[in-house]
């Protein structure tokens, strides 16, 4: 009697039907429910809370078993609901965990201000590489995968074990100002020899020419404004950056390059940190125009000079492309690795 060989099948072939599902945390529910409006979908109802003792709470109202879950909370503060950027940190970590512990498919955070960007190596003895830990927080929480926008410095990547995101501002903020009327002959100044390579790609969109600002950081937050190489005489500057927090340097800047003959002064930067006396600095400073994105919501009372354009459409593609497997990079025709 000879032995019959059923062969089985190499796969199992299934009807699923893929969820994607959006959750806001409380560091920018505006900016979520603009990545919303984009995908079509609503933010899921999800119950935050802080209690009296200062610990963060999470809850899903909603079964997300599954689901690809996108966290939009990126890692800053926001006055309007009273959240510090350790507490929008602790939020999305909860809020990961809270994922990963409802069986969720995939958990996706959408954090485009990464927090502790700058504190991505030691400048000093004994410091912490809190850059590092962050992103170890972040995968011990349970994320499967990270979306950001404009890292301090694009080789933070290297500190995750999971695929890391990394979207840039620079063709958004570069077709904004291309769009302004009237600028004549323009000059992109670079606030030093670390932002170069991002200052020529938007110089090379404008189709304008490239200066430099020699400038040292004798100690946090403080930088000391030398002189500028290149030709400004004459010319509308505008100053590119990835990060305006007190505004102190770019205040110094700005008025190092109208010092040098420049006629007329511009700033453009993804993320408006804006924290000490950052109002007072642009209002005291020479730009006419400072450009930000929407990765942070602003505080009340910002300078009637500062024009915020969102990122919303960018991050929704994003988002998009992620959930359907599709080529992220594509987006930017795999030139998103600015600087």
């Amino acid at each position: 009697m000879t032995a019959t060989t059923v062969a089985c099948p190499t796969s199992l072939p299934l009807h699923y039907d893929k969820r994607l599902m959006l959750f806001s945390g409380r560091a920018n529910p505006a900016l979520a429910r603009a990545i919303g409006d984009r995908l079509g979908v609503d933010p899921g109802p999800v119950t935050l809370k802080t209690f009296s003792n200062d610990e963060v709470y999470c809850r899903f109202e909603e079964s997300i078993r599954g689901a690809d879950v996108f966290l939009v909370q990126p890692m800053c503060g926001n006055p309007a609901t009273d959240l510090n950027a350790n507490d929008a940190l602790m939020e999305l970590l909860v809020m990961i965990d809270a994922a990963v512990g409802a069986s969720a498919h995939r958990v996706i955070a959408v954090t485009p201000w990464y927090g502790y960007s700058r504190q991505d190596k030691k400048s000093a003895p004994r410091e912490p590489i809190s850059a590092r830990l962050v992103a170890r927080m972040l995968e011990s929480a349970g994320v499967d995968r990270v979306l950001t926008m404009d890292l301090h410095a694009g080789q933070l990547q290297g500190f995750f074990q999971v695929p890391v995101d990394h979207m840039t501002a620079l063709m958004m903020l570069a077709q904004h100002v291309n769009d302004l009327p009237g600028l004549g002959d323009v000059v992109v100044v670079a606030p030093d020899a670390g932002r170069v390579k991002l200052n020529k790609q938007f110089a090379d969109r404008i189709g304008a020419d490239l200066a430099i600002l020699d400038k040292e950081r004798p100690q946090q937050q403080v930088a000391e404004i030398g002189h500028v190489i290149g030709d400004v005489r004459g010319k509308t500057a505008i100053i590119v950056d990835d990060i305006i927090d007190t505004a102190g340097t770019l205040r110094a800047a700005g008025e190092a390059v109208v010092g040098a003959g420049a006629t007329r002064i511009l700033a453009a930067a993804t993320h408006a940190v804006f924290s000490g006396r950052c109002y007072e600095n642009l209002a005291a400073s020479p730009f006419e125009q400072i450009v930000v994105t929407d990765t942070i919501p602003l505080r009340p009372g910002a300078p009637a000079t500062v024009t915020v354009v969102s990122c919303a459409d960018l991050l929704a593609d994003s988002i998009r492309r992620i959930f359907t497997d599709e080529s992220v990079s594509a987006v930017f025709g795999g030139k998103n690795h600015a600087f």
